[in-house]
């Protein structure tokens, strides 16, 4: 009975090691790693760091506020050249969520980003009111898919 006892919880440490092991994060890099990725079917997830990305307000560069967001891309699309007039192949993500405003009161946050095949990232961030759409907040971040060892603000990592 004790050697029972000692093995059940043994059994169980060895099986969530090994599912941790199997979950393993990595870094995705590049456009082509992103692809990869999500053909396979992998989790991806993203991390913005706005104050490393280029803030442009009514078409005029601003200082980027220091915040992070984050998101997992659950539904995207690919655009080969020309596809939709399109100069550049991108994925499209989009999601949006109600949240609190503190200045806006309740609000769409709505988050769309075109990551490019060159690697560079464009992401639309909308606050717009719940009953009529109207778009109260509108800002544009530009940057590049970051390595983990330069200043650019998008970081995707993938999970299997």
């Amino acid at each position: 009975m004790r050697d029972m006892k000692t093995r059940v919880p043994v059994g169980i440490a060895l099986f969530a090691l090994t599912s941790l092991a199997c979950a393993a994060t990595s870094r995705v890099n590049s456009y082509a790693r992103l692809i990869e990725n999500l053909d396979r079917g992998e989790t991806v997830k993203v991390v913005l760091k706005y104050k490393d990305m280029t803030l442009l307000v009514d078409g005029k560069e601003e200082p980027a506020p220091d915040a992070v967001g984050g998101m997992t891309i659950h539904n995207w699309e690919r655009f080969a050249k020309g596809v939709v007039r399109n100069e550049k192949e991108y994925i499209a993500i989009s999601e949006t969520q109600l949240i609190a405003h503190p200045r806006y009161g309740h609000v769409w946050n709505y988050v769309r980003l075109r990551v490019y095949g060159d690697g560079s990232v464009e992401i639309t961030a909308r606050y717009l009111t719940p009953t009529d759409f109207k778009v109260v907040m509108d800002e544009t971040f530009k940057s590049k898919i970051s390595d983990g060892k330069d200043k650019f603000g998008v970081h995707l990592f993938a999970t299997k």
